[in-house]
């Protein structure tokens, strides 16, 4: 009988530790099947790009996909961007969203995604690269055409304006500018001053100060992103200029300037939806199934009419 126990106990124990093997492997299997999205962005050290992140991240839990969101602290910091993009590759994700801070450094890397058979979808910025998988982001050169003629309409025919942009290279803040540009000039305003700031604030005060130290006269301002416009308002409130200044990107910090009526206007995209339907875009392309290649998620004018409604969305987005 005691026999006939003990042999038993060792078959029980034999049958779980297999048990327990078998469910040890299958949880290995799952946790290798996830699939793995890779997310790079200019930066993250505004509300805009950390808008990117949410949507990114929330598409990533709708999916039940990894989303590994990375960017440098600033959008200069284009040598950290593509190695952040090396590293990924490396790390074999299924899938990259990138929004290149400099599209023709980043395209040797982008080469090297491809021949690792990792689909690239290029986010906020495109580039002149064929194998990308989709582009999926703002019509920038048309938001800039609305910036000049929200400013144009504000201001009228004969009127001066300043635009601070990104980066020289970035292209961007060139179709943001470059919109503008047509749009002032089909109006008959005049563009006295280009100045580059890189899309950050402080630069944004200093350029402003030197173009106001030149005597420049100017009777409005366009920046192609809102931390610029931000440093420009300060600039000129310092000297109690109230000339009107445009944003772009309806960044939490330009809606709260505009309905304390400092920033007249922010041209708003929608970078919740760049980051959702970039990872959306991803996980379809690593799948193997066909996407659009051009997603566009659209511009709007946000001022102090509707900027209460604005602000409420905004701040559910990012949980503030």
């Amino acid at each position: 009988m005691k026999k006939t126990t003990s042999l038993f106990v060792v078959l029980f124990f034999m049958v779980s530790l297999a048990l327990v093997g078998c469910g040890a492997s299958n949880t290995v299997k799952n946790q290798e099947s996830t699939m793995k999205i890779g997310v790079v962005v200019k930066a993250l050290n505004s509300d805009y790009w950390k808008t990117v992140e949410a949507g990114a991240k929330a598409a990533g839990e709708k999916y039940g996909v990894n989303v590994i969101v990375l960017g440098p602290n600033a959008e200069t910091d284009v040598t950290g961007q593509i190695s952040m993009i090396e590293d990924l590759v490396t790390k074999k994700v299924n899938a990259l969203v990138v929004a290149p801070s400099q599209a023709s450094s980043a395209i040797p890397v982008f080469n090297k995604a491809k021949e690792n058979k990792i689909p690239v979808i290029l986010a906020d910025t495109d580039a002149d690269w064929g194998d990308k998988a989709a582009f999926v982001g703002t019509g920038n050169y048309n938001g800039g055409k609305i910036a000049g003629e929200y400013l144009a309409k504000k201001l009228g025919k004969n009127a001066k304006i300043v635009i601070l942009r990104g980066a020289l290279g970035d292209p961007t803040h060139d179709e943001r500018a470059n919109g503008c540009i047509e749009a002032l000039k089909a109006a008959g305003l005049e563009v006295v001053a280009i100045q580059p700031a890189n899309s950050e604030r402080a630069m944004g005060v200093t350029v402003m100060e030197n173009i106001i130290q030149s005597k420049q006269s100017f009777d409005g301002v366009f920046a192609t992103n809102d931390e610029m416009a931000l440093g420009a308002e300060q600039a000129l409130k310092a000297i109690q200029n109230k000339a009107p200044i445009v944003g772009f990107d309806g960044s939490m910090d330009a809606m709260s300037s505009i309905q304390g009526g400092e920033l007249d206007a922010s041209i708003a995209q929608s970078p919740y939806n760049i980051g959702f339907k970039g990872v959306e875009a991803a996980i379809e392309a690593a799948k193997g199934e066909s996407i659009e290649k051009r997603i566009d998620t659209g511009t709007e004018v946000v001022n102090i009419d509707n900027i209460v409604q604005k602000l409420d969305e905004l701040k559910k987005l990012l949980g503030k």
